[in-house]
């Protein structure tokens, strides 16, 4: 008995060392570090670009001094935000700063400290790195910069066959594409990740059936709406593109991609009836799915009834995004997000007290580029500064639980339109009193 219960705590002994084994070879040699997949064009940087004939820097700066309102668009936007931004500074100290994240947020290899001589295994965190003695620290705060669309051998790249400028220029179909948004826009899943789409596919999202090949929309329709003056001081008037790419960080971006319905039945309740509200959610605007991007977005769909103290009596909600098991193995479990032109109902019911007046019912969406503890834990562990808001309410009505309901709901009848097809100045319209309403 003695030699049997010692071959059994043998066996167990043998067990764990076989299963620490392969647990530590499945996290050191088969599961990514990062949450994607390498493709060959985002895995490594923009080559080095050397400066134009023509230019003194490839700095934004030097490329305002002639392009100023394209210039003065760049610095608003999330583009020039991209390496300096506290969300992702935040996020990438959490991954260890990897070298990989830089390959879209500072795509240029002139703004990167490090080379990567070799990539045993394809593990990320195994690089082979050396330093890179042209790294320019100043130029990599820049980001997202003008040279990383637009200089390439010495050129410089774009929409125009007939440019004429102080400095070299050659036309690049892709611009008018959407080939363009390809390469940081359409992130790949990697070994051991079952993404329905990568952590940002936003690019294998887009529509292209309705809005490409019936509205002739393509991204940069939306999220660089198309402007007529001059491309650079001095030059002739023609059509060009807002340098703004407002988008998944933006709320009046989100606003304008969605419609918002609400019916109720019965219309007119009286005291005592059961009162059902319809909310239709409708992706009216959008080529791709919403919310989009980081798969931490998501929409909160609520339902709030209060009295006539104003005090909350009941409350009910629902989620709309991405669903996603991050170990051991990252499995997307749900996606519920709308699909472009998709719309989605939301029903909530509630029995209208007999003797109480003055109660209201308010349906709200809201849109969180993260949860509340998700902020939490970037600023308690990964020094998140900054009082940027991740929370923005797209939507807001109350309604009265009495007979005057229908009328309050005639008075916020929907914009109907679908599409964002941008007015002539390039403006996406703006409509505070409406939040409901839809590019033009």
């Amino acid at each position: 008995m003695k030699s049997k219960r010692s071959w059994g705590g043998k066996a167990w002994l043998l067990l764990l060392l076989v299963l620490g084994v392969g647990i530590y070879i499945f996290y050191t040699e088969i599961r990514p570090t990062v949450i994607f997949g390498l493709r060959e064009d985002y895995a490594k940087p923009i080559p080095y670009q050397q400066i134009p004939v023509g230019l003194q820097s490839l700095k934004a700066e030097e490329c305002g001094s002639c392009h100023v309102e394209i210039y003065e668009e760049w610095k608003s936007s999330i583009h020039a935000e991209a390496f300096h931004d506290p969300f992702f500074q935040a996020y990438w100290k959490k991954d260890d700063n990897i070298w990989v994240c830089l390959n879209c947020h500072t795509p240029l290899e002139n703004q990167q400290p490090t080379l990567i001589q070799d990539l045993p295994r394809e593990r990320v965190e195994k690089a082979v790195q050396i330093p890179n003695y042209r790294y320019d620290a100043e130029y990599q705060q820049e980001g997202v910069t003008c040279a990383a669309c637009h200089v390439r051998d010495g050129m410089i790249l774009g929409p125009y066959d007939d440019s004429a400028a102080p400095h070299p220029t050659q036309f690049d179909p892709s611009f008018r594409t959407t080939q363009v948004c390809y390469r940081c826009h359409n992130v790949v899943s990697g070994p051991m990740q079952f993404y329905n789409a990568g952590p940002c596919g936003t690019y294998p999202e887009y529509e292209g059936k309705f809005f490409m090949k019936e509205k002739g929309l393509i991204c940069q329709s939306c999220h660089m709406p198309e402007v007529e003056r001059p491309v650079a001081k001095g030059s002739p008037i023609r059509f060009g593109r807002r340098h703004l790419w407002r988008g998944g960080h933006d709320p009046d971006m989100v606003k304008r991609a969605v419609a918002v319905q609400v019916q109720a039945d019965p219309p007119t309740p009286q005291p005592g009836d059961d009162v059902k509200l319809t909310l239709t959610l409708i992706n009216a605007g959008a080529g791709h799915k919403v919310p989009t991007g980081d798969p931490d977005r998501f929409f909160t769909v609520e339902f709030t009834v209060r009295d006539s103290n104003g005090t909350v009596v009941h409350e009910q909600s629902d989620t709309m995004g991405r669903w996603i098991l991050w170990q051991p193995v990252i499995v997307e479990v749900y996606d519920n997000r709308l699909l472009p032109l998709a719309s989605r109902d939301y029903s909530f019911e509630y029995e209208i007290p007999e003797k109480e007046k003055g109660w209201m019912v308010q349906a709200r969406i809201r849109y969180h580029i993260q949860t509340e503890s998700q902020n939490q834990m970037l600023r308690n562990q990964y020094g998140l500064t900054g009082e940027d808001p991740y929370v923005f309410t797209i939507y807001d009505r109350e309604f009265p639980l009495d007979a005057t309901l229908s009328t309050a709901l005639q008075d916020h009848e929907p914009d109907p339109r679908v599409g964002c097809i941008a007015p002539s100045d390039g403006l996406a319209p703006h409509h505070p009193a409406d939040t409901s309403s839809l590019h033009s």
